[in-house]
This record gives C-alpha cells, sequence and structure tokens, in this order.
C-alpha cells in the first residue's frame, strides 16, 4: 500500500513574512511618493521663500546705493541758478553762480564728482573728487559726429528726469554707473545734461558681489541689458546707444523661449506696483534655477536674483530621515503607515505649513518640532531661518523708513541752513493761504543778504556760507511758529506771515532788518559786517507764489538802488522787469 504524501500547508511565519512583504510592499511605494513630494515642496517652498527675502534685500541694496545720488542730482536739476547759466552760458557772474552750486553739491554726492553739458554750447563742465578740475572746470565740447558722445544726444531725447547708463567716458578714462539728469527751463525746452556717476567697480562690490554661495545678483535696465554683473563680460556698456540686438540682455542668459516669456511678464507685473518681487524656476545652462526680480522704483532698472536652491538647501537633511523610515518598514510593515504618518509625515507636514504661512505672511512665528532628530534639528532650522527673515525684514524696514524720511528731507530742506526750500515754502504758503481767515493780512517778505559776492570773494565760499546760516537762524528766531520761513537761493531768504493783525507791514519789515543786520562772528573768530535788503508785499486771496514774490522781488530791487541795508515795500507803479537785474 503506497504511502501518499500530503501537501504542507503554509506555515503563520510564512503567511505572517508574505503578509509583511505584500504590506511593506503596498505601502513602501505610497509611502515613498509622500515623503518625497513633501521633501521637494518643502525645499521648493524654502527656496521661494528665500528667493523672495533675498531679491528684497537686493533690491534695497541697489536702492541704498543709487537712490539718493538721484535725489541729489533731481534737485540740482531744479536749481535756477543752474537754469540762468545754462541759457546764459557766457555771463561771467551766472556761471560763478553756477560753478558755485555744482561744488556744493559734488560735496554731498558720493563720488565727489559731478558733470554738466550745456545744450546750446555742448561744452562739457566736470570736476573731481580731489577738486583736480577747479578754476579749469570746461573740459570738452560734445559733437554729435563722436561716437564716444552718443550717450548725451541719447539722452536729450528721453523723457524728464534722470537715467542711469553703464558706460566708459574716452574722454576722462572713467567707468562709473553714470546719473544723467536732463535740466529744462519752464517751456520744457531742454538746456543741458547733469549728473554724477557712482565707480562700477565698487559698486559691484557693494552690491552684486555677494558672498553667498549659489547665489547671483544683477542689476539690469527696461530692455533687459545687463547693468551690473560680478562678470565684466556680461555688463551691456554703452546702453544707451546699442541697438537691440547687440545688447547684452538678461533673456540670452536663459536656455528656454517660454522661459524669456515668463520673465517679460515677471518684469511687467514688478514694474506696475502690484507686487514687489516676482520668481520662478528656470532654465539656464541646463540646470534649474530660481530666478527672481525686484524693481528700483523711480530709477528705472531691476534687480535680478539667481539661485542655485540645491547650493543653498542641503537636501541631504533629509536623507537620515528616509533611512529611518525604511528601517521602521523593513521591521515593522504591517504599521509602517501609522508610524510614518505619526513621526514622518506629520511632522513634515508641519514644516510644510509653517514654511506656507511665512511665505504667506512673514511675521508668523514658527514653533519648532521639539524632538531632538533629524526633524527636529530640520524644524529648529527653519524656525531659526524665519526668524532671521523677519530680524531681515524688521532691519530692512527700519532702513526703508529712515531712508525715506532722509530723502523727503532732501526734498523739502536746504542742507546748508535746514530750513525749507523752494519746495518747502511753497507747501508752507499753499498751507497758510488755504488756512487763513477772510480778514486776515498775509504779508511777503524777500529778503537778500547786501554784497555777498564780496564775503565770498574777500572771505572764502565757507564764509559765506557761515553768514547764510546764521541769516538763516536769525529769521527762524524772530517768527512765529504759524510763520515760514525757506532759503529761496543763495543768498535770498523769503518769509511769509500769516497775519500781520493791524502792525503796518513796513515797521515789521523794518524789525526784521534789524534783527539781521549785525555783525556775524565767523567760526575761526572773524567778524563780517553784515546787513541785509528787504522786498516786501502785502499777499491777496487770488495771487499764487509767483506773483507774490516777483512783486516782493521788485521791491528788493528798488531797495538794493537806494543803497542797500533798507526796506521797501511793493508800490504797483513799479516797473515788473526790474525783477532779476538787482546785484548783491
Amino acid at each position: 500500500m503506497a504511502v501518499q504524501k500530503t501537501r504542507r500547508a503554509p506555515t503563520l511565519r510564512t503567511n505572517i513574512l508574505l503578509l509583511t512583504l505584500c504590506g511593506f510592499a503596498v505601502v513602501a511605494f505610497p509611502a515613498y511618493w509622500a515623503f518625497n513630494t513633501l521633501v521637494t515642496s518643502t525645499v521648493a517652498q524654502l527656496g521661494t521663500l528665500f528667493a523672495e527675502k533675498q531679491i528684497l534685500f537686493d533690491r534695497y541694496r541697489g536702492l541704498d546705493a543709487l537712490s539718493k545720488e538721484v535725489a541729489l542730482a533731481e534737485t540740482l536739476t531744479r536749481s535756477p541758478v543752474i537754469g540762468d547759466w545754462a541759457a546764459d552760458e557766457t555771463n561771467p557772474d551766472k556761471k560763478n553762480r553756477a560753478i558755485a552750486e555744482l561744488e556744493q553739491y559734488r560735496q554731498s554726492f558720493a563720488d565727489h564728482s559731478y558733470f554738466f553739458v550745456v545744450n546750446a554750447s555742448g561744452n562739457y563742465y566736470y570736476n573731481d573728487a580731489q577738486n583736480s578740475h577747479a578754476g579749469k572746470e570746461f573740459s570738452f565740447t560734445v559733437k554729435r559726429d563722436n561716437a564716444s558722445d552718443a550717450w548725451y544726444y541719447a539722452t536729450t531725447a528721453l523723457d524728464g528726469g534722470c537715467h542711469l547708463n553703464v558706460d566708459h567716458d574716452d574722454e576722462l578714462d572713467l567707468t562709473k554707473v553714470f546719473i544723467n539728469c536732463i535740466v529744462r527751463d519752464s517751456a520744457n525746452k531742454v538746456l543741458g545734461v547733469l549728473g554724477t556717476g557712482i565707480d562700477l567697480t565698487a559698486f559691484i562690490k557693494q552690491v552684486v558681489d555677494l558672498p553667498q554661495p549659489g547665489v547671483q545678483a544683477m542689476f539690469i535696465d527696461r530692455s533687459g541689458a545687463i547693468q551690473a554683473h560680478r562678470d565684466l563680460r556680461y555688463i551691456d556698456f554703452h546702453s544707451l546707444t546699442n541697438t537691440i540686438e547687440t545688447k547684452k540682455t538678461i533673456f540670452s542668459l536663459l536656455d528656454l523661449d517660454s522661459d524669456r516669456v515668463a520673465l517679460s511678464q515677471m518684469l511687467g507685473e514688478v514694474t506696475t506696483g502690484d507686487v514687489e518681487v516676482r520668481s520662478r524656476v528656470m532654465q539656464i545652462d541646463g540646470r534649474e534655477m530660481q530666478v527672481g526680480v525686484g524693481y528700483l522704483d523711480g530709477l528705472g532698472w531691476y534687480n535680478v536674483t539667481v539661485m542655485d536652491v540645491d547650493k543653498i538647501i542641503d537636501k541631504s537633511l533629509f536623507l537620515p530621515i528616509g533611512l529611518l523610515l525604511a528601517a521602521v518598514m523593513i521591521v515593522v510593515a504591517l504599521v509602517i503607515a501609522f508610524i510614518v504618518k505619526i513621526s514622518v509625515v506629520d511632522r513634515l507636514t508641519q514644516v510644510e505649513k509653517g514654511v506656507v504661512a511665512v511665505k504667506e505672511d512673514a511675521r508668523t512665528t514658527l514653533k519648532p518640532d521639539g524632538g531632538n532628530d533629524e526633524i527636529g534639528r530640520l524644524s529648529r532650522s527653519i524656525a531659526s531661518m524665519a526668524s532671521a527673515v523677519q530680524d531681515n525684514m524688521r532691519m530692512l524696514e527700519d532702513m526703508v523708513d529712515e531712508r525715506t524720511s532722509e530723502l523727503q528731507s532732501l526734498a523739502y530742506r536746504d542742507q546748508l541752513t535746514g530750513i525749507a526750500n523752494r519746495r518747502g515754502f511753497a507747501d508752507g504758503f499753499d498751507k497758510i493761504k488755504s488756512a487763513a481767515a477772510p480778514e486776515a493780512r498775509i504779508a511777503l517778505l524777500l529778503i537778500d543778504i547786501d554784497r555777498f559776492k564780496d564775503i565770498n570773494d574777500t572771505h572764502g565760499h565757507q564764509a559765506g556760507d557761515e553768514v547764510a546760516a546764521e541769516m538763516a537762524r536769525r529769521i527762524a528766531a524772530v517768527l512765529r511758529p504759524a510763520d515760514v520761513c525757506a532759503r529761496w537761493g543763495g543768498d535770498e531768504f523769503i518769509v511769509l506771515f500769516s497775519d500781520l493783525g493791524s502792525r503796518p507791514l513796513k515797521a515789521i519789515a523794518d524789525a526784521v532788518k534789524r534783527g539781521l543786520s549785525q555783525p556775524v562772528v565767523l567760526k575761526s573768530g572773524r567778524t563780517i559786517p553784515a546787513t541785509v535788503s528787504i522786498g516786501a508785499c502785502l499777499v491777496e486771496p487770488n495771487e499764487t507764489l509767483d506773483q507774490v514774490a516777483d512783486m516782493a522781488d521788485v521791491a528788493l530791487y528798488a531797495a538794493k538802488q537806494d543803497g542797500r541795508d533798507r526796506v521797501s515795500v511793493y508800490d504797483p507803479t513799479q516797473p515788473r522787469s526790474a525783477a532779476g537785474q538787482r546785484s548783491g
């Protein structure tokens, strides 16, 4: 009788092993996909967050380096002294006053240099930080047939304001970021171009050449031409005169046409001011790079930041987490999903949520994971990064507020005297007239320091500045809180009394003159006799600042003609043509 062999049923061990293997296979692939997705998403979110904050930082550095210079140059273009000389270049008195004005601003420019091209003659005036051109400011004459002068004619063809241009001046052998500001008269006729420059090498070292690995900053103009780059080979010199076909642009660095279109859209979005920064992943030299852009308001430049996220965020930080996950799944396959969810996925999700929350609101405070493993360290690193970003934002906001305040002060205050300038006085004039009662008697005084040119010629411009500053202090001291005064010109001051009451205008003006016509003691100890002449007039409700200033100027001319050191009240019978013809 044959013995029947029976098939051995799978043991429980085998079944458990099979189930474990099946569970591992079922769980491993979704877990791997979820883990990889979270890691990729977290890295992408971190890269985007870092990129946007870096772009803002680069934007501020660019604005900090250029805005003050542009503001000073723009203020200089509105100087009546400069306009008068440009309209009458051969007048020696106007030239001396204009050169003195340019020299004052030269001291304030970061480069301590200026240039001015008079449009009528094409004459180029220049002085540098060493003051080596003092007394010989004329350097050369720009000509249309000279290729190196093409920048000037290209600038005059642009709209008003200031324009940046990276260029090499062949005549002066200088390579700078030039700030070219157009000078126009009241009829919008071009009188010339003036400005200053910032040494290109210093600008690149200060703003562009970042020590951060994987981060590359550059600046481009509206056409995409590269204006500043750590590698000078990429810079599009002579951008104002280069054709679009010969320009070295940011678009030529991109591999894909789709990225070029996207970059153009990003530039348009930041230009409108709807958003401060835009960034996205683009392909450069076959590599995926995070490219972000910001707009330098009022300067016509964009800052572009290119980042290699792989060099900034080390993905190897996530490797121990992956190994830990794999070990847990091998040992406990049946509960791997739960373990992954509790120990890995949920925590990474919280990290991602924290990153998203910080991206949506940079002021969000992240609560770091309390664990001591890799996820805990990563969470604390991200929390530390978020805190650093917040500190950086606060610092940037404080610096921007401070810079804004400084720029506003430059716009409305005279640097030498500390009192209002023409713009500030115009603002005060409008406010006083608007708030004045119908019966109020408003008066305007135009005050001129007698023989101020003699003071400058005899004692030096420093002494002249001290006299002007002292006169400003004396004027401010006699005014009431509701009155306003300003420096109207080099040696001219203007005062607006909000209400004279019943007091005669002549008596008030005489009192002001007595308070001002006192010797001035210089810092050196020298005493300089100083007197003033005053032209006064009443301000009617329907009269503009230009009208009453013109009337006061006519009266001031009469005071000068009568021998100086006196007050003259405007007489309607006086000819208006006398305005502006007086001498110190």
